[in-house]
């Protein structure tokens, strides 16, 4: 699990896991720490490459330290469930750019791996 983009969603999950816990907003924790909702937001979803400085401020507003932050394997369970749902996301999106002979040779090819 040394992947950043691995680890960045998972910080981001383990954020959503604790911000969620406490009944807060992503627009209220946006207020507490200084951020806009929509920074929170792409933190939580591991998009953002989150600074060790926004993440002390981020840990400071959930009243957790940042070391509780990054324990993040109560979310690994979650983040393969989400993960699958990302690969098929992309899936779609690079099969969407194909023709129809294409996608009958991809869908062929699809049925006789499953098979």
């Amino acid at each position: 699990m040394n992947n950043p983009d691995i680890v960045l969603r998972l910080v981001g999950l383990r954020i959503k896991e604790i911000r969620k816990a406490q009944s807060l907003s992503q627009e209220e924790l946006g207020e507490k720490a200084g951020f806009h909702f929509s920074y929170i937001g792409s933190v939580e979803r591991g998009e953002a490459n989150i600074t060790l400085k926004n993440l002390a401020r981020i840990s400071s507003s959930l009243n957790v330290s940042v070391a509780e932050l990054l324990r993040y394997q109560e979310s690994s369970d979650r983040y393969i469930n989400e993960s699958k749902e990302l690969h098929i996301a992309e899936i779609i999106e690079i099969l969407m750019n194909q023709d129809d002979s294409e996608l009958i040779k991809i869908r062929n090819i699809i049925k006789e791996v499953i098979n």
